[in-house]
């Protein structure tokens, strides 16, 4: 196997894809509009993201798993991702997503759209409805950093060879931790931090950034 030459790790919810998962989840719930503010607060750095997740996740209780395909079914990738990874892989590099949302619609979405490795967060069910309970360590803003840090290694690549692309401000610590730190579609405490500013919704523009 020819060795990579460099790592880009997305966000997945409005980076990697337009939706924030959890709202198209609890829309199923009738409760999207409740969700959608805490998504919003915890995006913008406001409230403890795993403390806010949970709060989120109990919102989605007694919703059927069946609901998994029907969230697939309305996800819409963002403008250009698809020719950003093939671009990635192009150039020999590895795609990778670490998200705050769920396996469950990962498992599915990630694939698809190209990219290598994924991380996320997984919803406990029971006899086929959710429990409203997360199932074990929570993606939090350190675990994305964690995460990043661990592929680089396993792979081999230096940090300094390593791009992280996100919109919230659970994407900081793994946008700090990268060679390069993009906000892309982001919320303004992360367009202050990061190293470039991506206002366009279109994954192509991060093309011109890669090794």
């Amino acid at each position: 196997m020819h060795s990579s030459t460099f790592l880009v790790v997305l966000d997945a919810d409005s980076t990697l894809i337009r939706d924030e998962v959890i709202e198209l989840l609890a829309e199923e719930a009738g409760r999207r509009a409740e969700v959608a503010d805490a998504t919003e607060a915890a995006m913008r750095g406001e409230v403890d993201f795993a403390e806010s997740l949970r709060r989120r996740v109990a919102a989605l209780a007694g919703v059927p798993t069946t609901a998994f395909e029907r969230v697939v079914d309305r996800i819409e990738p963002t403008p250009g991702v698809r020719e950003f990874i093939d671009e990635i892989h192009a150039r020999g590099g590895i795609a990778a997503v670490v998200s705050g949302g769920f396996h469950e619609v990962l498992d599915i979405v990630a694939p698809a759209l190209g990219v290598d490795r994924w991380r996320a967060n997984r919803l406990e069910q029971r006899d086929g409805v959710l429990t409203g309970e997360v199932s074990g360590e929570i993606v939090d803003a350190a675990a994305k950093a964690a995460s990043l840090r661990s592929w680089a290694h396993d792979l081999e690549i230096p940090l300094t060879a390593t791009l992280a692309i996100g919109d919230g401000a659970n994407d900081l610590d793994m946008m700090a931790a990268a060679g390069l730190g993009v906000a892309f579609n982001a919320k303004p405490a992360v367009r202050m931090k990061a190293d470039v500013v991506i206002g366009r919704v279109d994954l192509r523009e991060a093309i011109a950034l890669l090794p």
